[in-house]
C-alpha cells in the first residue's frame, strides 16, 4: 500500500513547502549544504573522506594478494585445488547416490562423441563407437560360449593391446570382475595370481599360449575354462575365441545384465608388483576405481588431450589412473605394447601426444638416452606419475622442455594418496585440510631396528612433528575403507594397526617412510625393509642411491642392507650398473662416498651388475638381492669390499670367511 501526502489548504501546502526547501539546502551537493548542523559535517567534508577510506579500502585490496603470496606462495594453487576438490567430491557424492560407473561412463562418451578416436595402437585407430561395437560382440561370445553371468571372475592374461580393453568393457557390460594377470610370471607364479581370485575362466593372449600350457593339467584339474585369442586351436583344454567374436552381432546388450552391481561391488583385481614377494590380489571396488581415475581431473587433463600408455593396463598406473582417466576425461589413448626409451619422443611426435605416464626409473632412462638436437621438439605438456628422483627431475625439465610434472602417491591397495599439485620439485604431495578432513592420516615413530612402530607408555603410536620422517597410516572407516587382498586374509590382517591412538581404532600401514616440511610439501624417504639400522644410525637407502648417481660412471644403484654375522643390524651394500665403456674406480667412488656420506651410510660392499633387475612397473627389487648377500662363491658378479681408510678392493674368499667368522670386524 502507498500513502500520498495531499495537503487540503494553502497553510498546510506553504509548511510543507518550507521543509521541502529546507530539506533540499541540507542535502544538495551543489550548496555546500550541511548533513548534520550539529555536527557541522557538509558533504564536501563528507565525499573526501568517502574517497580516501575508499583508496585505502582498493590499496588493501590490491596489497592482500601480495601479502597472502609472501607468507604462502601456494596460495592460488592451494584456492584452485580447493575448488576442484569440492566438484570432485560432489560428483562422487552423485556417483554413489545413484550409481554411476565407468562403463556408464564411456557409454555417455559414445553417445557424445561417436567418432572420436579413443584408441590408437600402432598404425591403427579405433573410435568410441568401434570400441563399443567391438566389445559388445566379445560380451555375445563370452556370454554364450563361457556362459559368464553376473559377479563372476574373469582372469586377463594379456598384453598392452585393443584386445584388452574390448575384453574388460565386455565383462563390464555383463557384470562380471575381471582379473588381471602380469604377463610376465609363469609356473607356480601365475597359478598362485589366478587362484587367489577364484575365476571360472581365463583369457589369453595368443603369444602367451606356452605359458598357459605349462600350467593346462592344473587349470583343467579345476575345471577352469581357457580362452585363447586365436581363430583356431588343437590344443586340448584350450579353446579359440577370435573366430567366435567374429561370428557375433555388435548390438548393445541390456543393462539388467549387470542390474545388481553397485559402487561397492569389486570392479577389478589388480595385484601388487612383487617388490616384496608373491604379488597379492588387491581388491578395487567401483568406488575407489572413481577415486582413482580422477586422478587425471586433479592434473589437470582435458578432453581435447592425447594420453600416452604404454604402462602395462594389468597395473594401477596404466589401467586405473591411464585408461579410466582417459575415459572419465573422454581423451584419445595412444596405446604402446611396451615402454621403449628410444622410440618414446619419437611416437610422441608421431601422435601429437600431449600427455604422458610416468612410473619408478622411467624418466630417468629417458634422461639416460642419448641427446638430440630436437629433444625439445614435442606437444607433451604434462607428466602424470610417481617415483621420480629429485635430480632426475629437474634433468627431465632442462633437457624436454617446460613440461608440467604432476607427481602423485598411493598404492594400489591403500585408502590414502596425496598429488603435488604445488609442483614442488621432489615432493610427491601437498597437505590439504579439505583432504585431511576427509581421510584421517598420520605419520608415526618407526623404529627400524624392530620394524615396528615406537609407542608410548599407554601403548599408543606418536605421532612425529614436522621435518621428521615418520611411517604413514591412514585410518579405515567408512569414506576410507580397505579391502584388502582377495583370499588372503593373514597379508589383509598384516596391513593393518589397531590400537594406533586411542583404544579400537585401526589404520592402514602403508609400510612407507615419509617426511612432511614446513611448508606442507610430503616427501617419500623409503620402504620399510629399505631403510636399515647400522653403528645405531638408520640409514635411509633411496638418499644414499641418489648420492652415488652423481658419480660421473654410474648409470644405476641399489643400496640396501645385508646381515653381517656377529653384527647388529645391517650393513650398507650397493648394486651398481656402470655407463657403457666405463669401468669401476674404486678409489674416485671411496672419495666421493666419503666426501657425501657419513661413515655408516657408506656402502660396505659392492657389486657390479649388467643390469638392475626392476619389476614390470619398473620398480627395483632388493629382497633378493639382500638375501644374496655379499659371499663370493654364490656371486658370480664383481664384488668389492670398503677396506678402512684405503678404499674398495675385490671382494675374496679369504676376507669373507674372515667377516663371516668374527676375524675382520666391520
Amino acid at each position: 500500500m502507498s500513502v500520498h501526502f495531499n495537503p487540503s489548504n494553502s497553510e498546510t501546502r506553504s509548511k510543507f513547502r518550507r521543509r521541502k526547501q529546507k530539506l533540499s539546502n541540507s542535502w544538495s551537493p551543489l550548496k555546500g549544504g550541511c548533513m548534520d548542523p550539529a555536527a557541522g559535517l557538509t558533504y564536501s567534508s563528507f565525499f573526501l573522506k568517502t574517497k580516501m577510506l575508499a583508496y585505502i579500502l582498493c590499496t588493501a585490496l590490491a596489497v592482500l594478494p601480495l601479502m597472502i603470496y609472501f607468507r604462502n606462495p601456494y596460495f592460488l594453487k592451494d584456492l584452485s585445488y580447493t575448488f576442484l576438490s569440492i566438484y570432485v567430491g560432489i560428483r562422487l557424492s552423485r556417483i554413489k547416490k545413484k550409481f554411476y560407473s565407468i562403463l556408464d561412463r564411456f557409454l555417455d562418451k559414445v553417445a557424445e562423441h561417436p567418432h572420436k578416436k579413443f584408441i590408437v595402437y600402432e598404425e591403427s585407430s579405433y573410435t568410441y563407437s568401434q570400441a563399443d561395437r567391438e566389445s559388445n560382440k566379445v560380451a555375445r561370445a563370452l556370454l554364450t560360449h563361457a556362459h559368464l553371468k553376473e559377479g563372476d571372475t574373469v582372469a586377463l592374461f594379456l598384453g598392452n593391446e585393443p584386445w584388452f580393453v574390448w575384453i574388460w568393457l565386455a565383462l563390464s557390460k555383463l557384470g562380471c570382475t575381471a582379473s588381471f594377470l602380469n604377463v610376465n610370471i609363469r609356473s607356480k607364479s601365475l597359478l598362485h595370481c589366478f587362484s587367489c581370485c577364484e575365476a571360472k575362466v581365463l583369457i589369453a593372449g595368443a603369444d602367451l599360449q606356452g605359458a598357459i600350457e605349462e600350467v593346462l593339467p592344473t587349470l583343467k584339474q579345476q575345471g577352469i575354462r581357457v580362452f585363447i585369442l586365436r581363430e583356431h586351436c588343437h590344443v586340448d583344454g584350450i579353446e579359440s575365441l577370435s573366430d567366435k567374436i567374429q561370428m557375433e552381432s555388435d548390438e548393445p546388450l541390456s543393462r539388467q545384465l549387470r542390474a545388481s552391481i553397485n559402487i561397492k561391488s569389486p570392479a577389478v583385481y589388480i595385484y601388487t608388483s612383487g617388490t616384496t614377494g608373491l604379488p597379492k590380489a588387491a581388491v578395487i571396488n567401483h568406488e575407489k576405481v572413481w577415486i582413482r581415475a580422477f586422478g587425471m581431473t586433479f592434473a589437470g587433463v582435458r578432453s581435447d588431450d592425447i594420453v600416452y600408455i604404454y604402462l602395462p593396463l594389468y597395473h594401477t598406473a596404466g589401467f586405473l589412473l591411464g585408461l579410466y582417466g582417459a575415459i572419465e576425461r573422454g581423451t584419445t589413448v595412444v596405446l604402446r605394447s611396451k615402454f621403449s626409451a628410444s622410440n618414446f619422443w619419437n611416437d610422441c611426435r608421431k601422435y601429437n601426444v600431449t600427455v604422458i605416464q610416468y612410473i619408478g626409473e622411467v624418466m630417468r632412462y629417458l634422461c639416460n638416452t642419448l641427446k638430440r638436437d630436437n629433444d625439445k621438439d614435442h606437444k607433451v605438456r604434462l607428466a602424470i606419475g610417481n617415483g621420480i628422483r629429485e635430480d632426475t627431475w629437474v634433468e627431465f625439465l632442462e633437457r624436454f622442455g617446460n613440461i608440467c610434472i604432476r607427481e602423485c602417491y598411493g598404492a594400489t591397495e591403500g585408502n590414502v594418496g596425496f598429488f603435488n599439485y604445488g609442483g614442488k620439485i621432489g615432493a610427491v604431495g601437498r597437505e590439504h585440510f579439505l583432504y585431511k578432513m576427509a581421510c584421517k592420516y598420520a605419520l608415526i615413530r618407526f623404529d627400524t631396528e624392530k620394524e615396528e612402530p615406537v609407542r608410548d607408555s599407554r601403548g599408543f603410536c606418536i605421532e612425529v612433528p614436522r621435518g621428521e620422517t615418520g611411517l604413514l597410516v591412514a585410518k579405515i572407516g567408512k569414506r576410507t575403507p580397505f579391502s584388502g587382498y582377495a583370499k588372503d586374509k593373514q597379508q589383509t590382517d598384516k596391513k593393518k594397526l589397531r590400537d594406533v591412538f586411542e583404544k579400537g581404532d585401526m589404520y592402514f600401514n602403508s609400510g612407507d617412510l615419509l617426511k612432511i616440511t614446513d611448508e606442507g610439501f610430503i616427501f617419500f624417504q623409503d620402504r620399510i625393509g629399505d631403510t636399515f639400522r647400522w653403528k645405531g644410525e638408520n640409514v635411509a637407502t633411496t638418499e644414499v642411491a641418489d648420492h652415488l648417481l652423481t658419480v660421473d660412471f654410474i648409470e644405476e644403484a641399489k643400496v640396501y642392507g645385508v646381515k653381517v654375522p656377529g653384527h647388529e643390524g645391517r650393513i650398507g651394500m650397493a648394486a651398481l650398473k656402470l655407463k657403457e665403456n666405463m669401468d669401476f674406480d674404486g678409489k674416485a667412488f671411496y672419495q666421493h662416498v666419503k666426501n657425501y656420506l657419513p661413515s655408516y651410510a657408506r656402502p660396505r660392499f659392492v657389486r657390479i651388475q649388467d643390469a638392475l633387475v626392476v619389476t614390470s612397473t619398473f620398480k627395483q627389487m632388493k629382497v633378493k638381492l639382500a638375501e644374496e648377500g655379499f659371499n663370493p662363491a654364490l656371486i658370480k658378479d664383481p664384488l668389492f669390499y670398503l677396506e678402512d681408510n684405503k678404499g674398495y678392493i675385490p671382494m675374496t674368499q679369504e676376507l669373507f670367511n674372515c667377516i663371516a667368522e668374527g676375524r675382520l670386524r666391520l
